[in-house]
């Protein structure tokens, strides 16, 4: 029982630590460039961890991208001059929303195409059950059917 209250103790001391090791604080002399800043690392994807955001991400590389974004927002470029800067630099994957054109029309359209695709084939499925499930029953056969289950 004492070896867990040290170990229950030891993790809510050490717990805040870990938790603010996390946080870059950027200094920003305006709230307007802190916004954009912070908008820019979460519509950046992380190179290396290609699931999570710039901001989210501790990868040495989601590091550098950070600090360069400070750097140039702190200089006073635009959002769109950032992510100019970084589309040119690393492409359009870095972007977590790419915009719509030929090389990215499958990552827009593919979605809406298989939604349609499988409404259309569960469609197909469930017409051929319901026309499969009376055909070639003649009327005679039915009344028979209806004279067993009535007796």
């Amino acid at each position: 029982m004492k070896i867990q209250s040290v170990f229950l103790t030891l993790c809510l001391v050490l717990s805040p630590g870990v938790l603010l090791a996390g946080i870059e604080a950027k200094p920003f002399d305006d709230p307007g460039k802190e916004r954009l800043y912070n908008q820019l690392v979460a519509d950046l994807r992380c190179l290396v961890c290609q699931n999570q955001n710039l901001a989210d991400s501790n990868a040495e590389l989601a590091v550098d991208l950070r600090r360069q974004v400070a750097e140039m927002v702190t200089r006073g470029d635009t959002g769109q001059q950032v992510s100019d800067y970084m589309v040119e630099r690393y492409g359009e994957f870095v972007l977590y929303r790419p915009p719509l054109s030929s090389r990215t029309a499958v990552l827009w359209l593919g979605p809406l195409l298989a939604l349609l695709l499988a409404l259309f084939i569960a469609w197909r499925i469930t017409g051929n059950r319901q026309s499969t499930e009376l055909g070639g029953v003649s009327e005679d056969d039915i009344a028979r059917a209806r004279d067993l289950l009535n007796k």
